[in-house]
């Protein structure tokens, strides 16, 4: 009787009042998340439960949190919080936090926490840059089969993710990071490229908070006049494209075939984490891998490849179901057709393809060990490349962001 009066009281919030709380949820968890590093980072290093348990705490909690942000987020819009690129990213996150929670039931090892939780902390922190207003959905996106496409690939992508932590705890664990290798420079320019994410978020929020928007005119492809609304500093632009007083500017001019605009922050974020780097480099004076070795030493590098392994057994059938047998008939109930190749649906399918050679080369040609850890790590690029670059670079049905 209390659940249904509470239910109630949810029920009959305004959406203004629903969207705060849902949103100091997500931040409350971002914040616990944050937290739960330092007991689970104490526990890797220490003999003792207590820290590993108070860290496993904060992350339950952070989970519930954000289950929370996303229930009444879905009750304030009327649709499940997965239409654009900040609901998308969210729940990726999210997922990801419940995914590591599941391996660790499984499996006992708070160490996969250490590098997932952070992994999940740059998702939310990436999702957060992107517009949180409610728009009424373009008709494509009116459709129950949506909501269940997108939830089954940030599900299976969150599962297939982990794969990627447990395959960089490998490597930290067994390869000599003290020397120069092919290995160990592809390993540092992962933690390279997981900082220039980082970059993009805080250049993205600086350039929110303090400064002005900037208006860019420009032709598009179907030759019609379009306006863009800059919120970084403008260093790449359409071709010809002006301001509304007819200001040139940008120091990069491209074709209208690529979002200008979001190129644009693809550049700052590799220039703010370049520099960004290269600052980490000189105050702590040796490579991030091996600064981070240390914290996998008590790890079975045996254990790391059976996880990565098993993570991938689950996460690839629900990938082939979401990204494309949903994906085809959400195409088909939205655009009148199963297959159209477009970027999304072709990067879609390359992803399944490399899982799909990633089972293979593992059963019948034993790949295992550190080729099992570099097909997921490689695994994990083309879902973030298909996440982010092509769906905010490469214009096409599913650029929605």
């Amino acid at each position: 009787m209390m659940s249904k009066k509470i239910l109630w009281r949810i029920i009959t919030l305004s959406k203004e009042t629903l969207l705060s709380i849902s949103s100091n949820s997500l931040f409350l968890a971002f914040i616990l998340l944050l937290i739960a590093i330092i007991p689970i980072g104490l526990a890797v290093k220490s003999k003792g439960k207590m820290f590993g348990k108070v860290g496993l705490l904060l992350t339950y909690i952070a989970f519930v949190s954000q289950l929370v942000y996303f229930i009444l987020r879905w009750i304030a819009v009327d649709h499940a919080p997965v239409s654009n690129m900040y609901e998308f990213m969210t729940f990726f996150g999210i997922m990801l936090t419940g995914s590591y929670l599941i391996i660790h039931y499984l499996y006992k090892q708070i160490v996969v926490g250490l590098f997932t939780i952070p992994v999940s902390l740059i998702i939310l922190g990436y999702g957060s840059v992107f517009t949180k207003e409610v728009s009424p959905l373009v008709p494509s996106l009116q459709s129950h089969w949506l909501t269940i496409h997108v939830m089954t690939v940030a599900f299976s992508s969150a599962i297939l993710s982990i794969s990627f932590a447990t395959g960089i705890i490998y490597l930290l664990r067994t390869l000599d990071v003290s020397k120069l290798s092919i290995s160990t420079f592809a390993l540092e320019f992962v933690m390279y490229c997981l900082i220039v994410v980082i970059g993009f978020i805080g250049v993205s929020t600086y350039f929110n908070l303090s400064a002005d928007e900037i208006e860019v005119q420009f032709e598009n492809k179907q030759g019609k006049e379009e306006t863009a609304v800059y919120t970084m500093k403008p260093l790449i632009v359409t071709k010809d494209a002006v301001t509304s007083s007819g200001e040139q500017l940008g120091v990069l001019k491209i074709t209208n075939a690529i979002d200008a605009k979001k190129l644009n922050s693809i550049v700052w974020a590799f220039i703010v984490g370049t520099v960004l780097y290269a600052v980490i480099l000189l105050i702590v004076r040796r490579p991030l891998i091996v600064l981070l070795k240390p914290l996998t030493n008590r790890v079975q590098p045996a254990l790391m490849d059976e996880i990565t392994y098993r993570a991938v057994v689950i996460g690839f059938p629900l990938f082939a179901l979401g990204g494309l047998l949903f994906a085809m008939i959400w195409a088909q109930i939205a655009w009148g057709r199963y297959w159209g190749w477009d970027p999304k649906e072709v990067w879609a399918l390359i992803t399944f393809l490399f899982y799909a050679a990633f089972l293979h080369f593992r059963l019948s040609k034993g790949w295992e060990g550190e080729k099992t850890a570099w097909l997921a790590i490689i695994g994990f690029g083309i879902i973030v490349f298909n996440q982010v670059f092509v769906n905010l670079v490469i214009a096409g049905l599913h650029s929605y962001a």
